[in-house]
């Protein structure tokens, strides 16, 4: 069962990573290139927002989309396997440092106030100490770190709601904090940081890297300008998990993933990069990196105009939102790497030990195993240093974004398909589409990456380390993998966690009565779920995809449940479903069935489902009357109680057509109906018939046609074969008939109350 997520529970996911960044890249930044940092985060900021359109793209042409997808079909899998082992670097540093930072927060705030209680309350120094500030956040990390694998564990739903909350609150934190700021700096006069010009630039050592001791990064301006730009990228991370939330979207998908990637877009620019800014302008230069470097956010309340109370009060908001959101972006760490290495598993590159379902939860809890396993390894070798682990973490962002443009540019060329959005600015010559601003984006991306290898000593090494690491692993395990699994390479497939039931009902399943029942027997062709779910609201009305599985002599009510396998043929039925249902971002059920006979297997599963409709592909040998006729004869047989439905058969190509199944009223010609007319005006000039309606005439016929049938059947039958052989006779071109007619149902039909139509009747 999939379960999709609105686009703010899409967009509180990614900012819970994107914007937590704006807790530690301020103060990361100026350490590296000098108080003009701010400068260089709003571009960063606004410059991710062409980045961010880069990923739109690529969403909408693959519903499972991310850097592995789309450098593979651009650029082949060894390319797809290096880039994901970047992004995978990225990702496993991303939970650490927000982690590490936000116990930063808790740690430099307790020993504030500790510091506080010696020094004005002269508390003795034993009753307040100072703590470890490194050692004490990597317990705080790894704490944050454990509670959220839990949720991780018990499923994204979970996970989404706790970050939306975190977002709400956050939000109120960062209206108080950018008009408080805004009005503390008018207040005081002060004076926006240095325009980010190379005279302006002040490197340290650590972020010359490879250049240290050279001049070479002072005397070409512009090479200081990359260098300061690729040392505040990592401001930028969090954009790939868009590409992975984007499977969870609800529908419509890609225009709630561009409502969530615009929230994104203006959330991250006010509060990373205005914040970035007002931080400069409020704290002043003597403490601003020295003491706040680590908790830049912490040190703006401090240095609030207003009464001190006020300003410990807000401090302490802030600790606890920083708490909230950089524990958010650990989760989001979390669900952004298990989503890379599923979808990598997913293609036979990792074997599928790591794709077994949790026994109880359904999630991938193997991956979420191993993704926590690494992040905590890298709190305990970095022991809590926020410098370290976001001087090597940029290097995973980088070089993921650079290979994602790379491959979205050739498939420019390669795919020339339709596509839900592009990113902007393409000049139209003739034919020739030239992408300007996909350019653009790439030489950016790549310029900044190159330059981050010369200049970014402990990234590049510990980068490239990890990347190369990854890369051999995914290399053994595919070769592994393909020498076990053949079938890995010609179908993808879904691992699904089986529940047996004797019976099969609305409240087994969990689903409300009034269900749409969609049988599916083709992989390749899953028209019929295609049509139904783009003719159903499926947070009114239910969808369960029905495979039959055709039982010979001896069949299913002899063969235990537990005997009963899945079978390869029903795991692609089920894996197709499940891409399809992505694709619409709408919920179905999954159901086996046991049966002998396919048609009494629907009937029956339609009646004990309580269901509305059931839809159903045509088939190679039957006529959509004769699969109707079928279905009708198999709802005769079922005992009472049974529920009528409506039973609609979708041809690949063509309109659908539709049959009540059930007591219906016939379609009576308009002869017939002149003919009811004129008796009942000849019956009513009795003045005992002054009541009498059209509705008794029927039934007073239909009554004299039973009672003589029960006297006389052979008169009755031959007289009936006289009368259709009449009305056949003199059946005119255009003429209603006088058999039941079927009615096609065009695409503008919607399943949420199926109407009864004419239709051929079923007997």
């Amino acid at each position: 069962m999939l379960t999709f997520i609105s686009f703010w529970r899409a967009a509180a996911i990614v900012l819970n990573d994107l914007g937590s960044s704006a807790f530690y890249a301020g103060g990361i930044s100026e350490e590296a290139v000098g108080k003009s940092a701010p400068w260089f985060i709003i571009g960063v900021m606004l410059f991710s927002y062409a980045v961010r359109s880069v990923y739109v793209e690529s969403c909408s042409m693959f519903t499972r989309g991310g850097v592995y997808r789309i450098v593979k079909e651009a650029l082949g899998s060894t390319f797809a396997k290096v880039s994901v082992s970047a992004l995978m670097f990225d990702y496993v540093l991303t939970g650490p440092i927000s982690g590490v930072s936000a116990g930063q927060y808790i740690v430099g705030m307790m020993n504030d106030l500790a510091r506080l209680c010696v020094e004005k309350y002269h508390w003795p120094a034993w009753a307040a100490p100072q703590l470890n500030v490194n050692y004490a956040s990597a317990v705080f990390a790894i704490v944050i770190t454990i509670y959220f694998w839990w949720q991780n564990i018990k499923g994204i739903e979970e996970s989404s709601e706790k970050a939306l909350t975190i977002m709400k609150i956050t939000t109120v934190m960062v209206i108080l904090l950018l008009t408080w700021g805004t009005l503390t700096a008018v207040h005081r006069g002060a004076h926006l940081p240095p325009l980010p010009t190379p005279s302006n630039l002040h490197f340290s050592d650590s972020a010359l890297g490879f250049l240290k001791g050279t001049h070479f990064a002072q005397t070409l301006g512009l090479f200081g300008i990359l260098m300061a730009f690729g040392h505040s990228v990592l401001a930028m991370s969090g954009e790939e998990s868009l590409a992975q939330v984007n499977r969870e979207i609800e529908h419509p998908k890609l225009k709630n993933l561009k409502r969530a990637a615009m929230v994104i877009a203006i959330y991250s620019l006010l509060f990373t990069g205005i914040g970035s800014m007002l931080a400069v302008m409020i704290i002043p230069d003597d403490v601003r990196v020295s003491v706040y470097r680590d908790n830049l956010i912490a040190g703006m309340a401090m240095y609030m105009v207003g009464p001190e109370f006020l300003r410990l009060a807000f401090r302490a908001f802030v600790v606890i939102v920083g708490f909230l959101i950089l524990g958010g972006a650990v989760n989001t760490a979390i669900v952004g790497s298990t989503g890379v290495l599923m979808r990598v598993a997913e293609d036979g590159v990792l074997t599928d030990w790591f794709r077994r379902p949790h026994r109880k939860f359904g999630t991938s809890h193997r991956i979420v195993n191993l993704v926590t396993g690494m992040q905590l390894l890298v709190i305990v070798i970095t022991r809590g240093d926020v410098i370290l682990i976001g001087e090597a973490y940029a290097f995973g962002v980088i070089w993921s974004f650079t290979f994602n443009a790379l491959a979205m540019l050739v498939l420019r060329y390669r795919f020339r398909g339709e596509r839900g959005a592009k990113v902007p600015l393409n000049l139209h010559i003739g034919r020739t589409e030239i992408p300007v601003g996909l350019i653009s984006v790439f030489c950016v991306l790549l310029t900044t990456a190159v330059v981050n290898l010369f200049t970014k000593s402990v990234a590049t090494v510990s980068g490239v380390i990890f990347a190369v690491a990854f890369f051999i692993i995914f290399s053994l395990s595919e070769r592994d993998n393909k020498r076990r699994h053949a079938l890995a390479e010609r179908q993808m497939k879904e691992h699904f966690q089986l529940e047996h039931s004797d019976d099969i009902g609305a409240e087994e399943l969990k689903i409300r009565p009034g269900c749409v029942l969609v049988t599916m027997r083709d992989a390749a062709n899953p028209f019929a779920l295609k049509w139904a779910l783009a003719r159903t609201d499926t947070d009114e009305q239910d969808v369960v995809v029905l495979a039959a599985r055709m039982m010979g002599v001896g069949g299913p009510e002899y063969v235990d449940a537990s005997e009963q396998l899945f079978s390869e043929h029903e795991q692609m039925l089920f894996t197709k479903a499940v891409s399809v249902a992505e694709g619409f971002g709408k919920h179905i059920s999954l159901l086996v069935v046991p049966a002998g006979d396919i048609f009494a297997a629907i009937v029956k599963t339609a009646t004990s489902l309580e269901a509305a409709a059931v839809v159903s592909g045509l088939s190679s040998k039957l006529t959509a009357q004769e699969q109707a006729y079928h279905v009708g004869q198999a709802w005769e047989t079922l005992p009472e109680p049974k529920r009528q439905f409506t039973f609609y058969v979708v041809p690949q190509q063509g309109e659908a057509e539709s049959f009540h199944i059930g007591p219906h009223a016939p379609t009576i010609p308009a002869e017939d109906v002149q003919l009811v007319h004129r008796l009942w005006l000849n019956l009513r000039r009795n003045p005992n018939m002054q009541h009498l309606h059209h509705s008794d005439i029927v039934t007073y016929a239909l009554t004299r046609l039973s009672s003589e049938y029960s006297k006389d059947r052979d008169a009755v039958v031959h007289g009936l074969q006289e009368c259709i052989a009449h009305t056949q006779h003199h059946q005119a071109l255009g003429s209603p008939a006088r058999y039941d007619s079927v009615e096609g149902a065009g695409p503008g039909l919607s399943l949420q109350a199926p109407k009864p139509t004419p239709a051929t009747t079923t007997k």
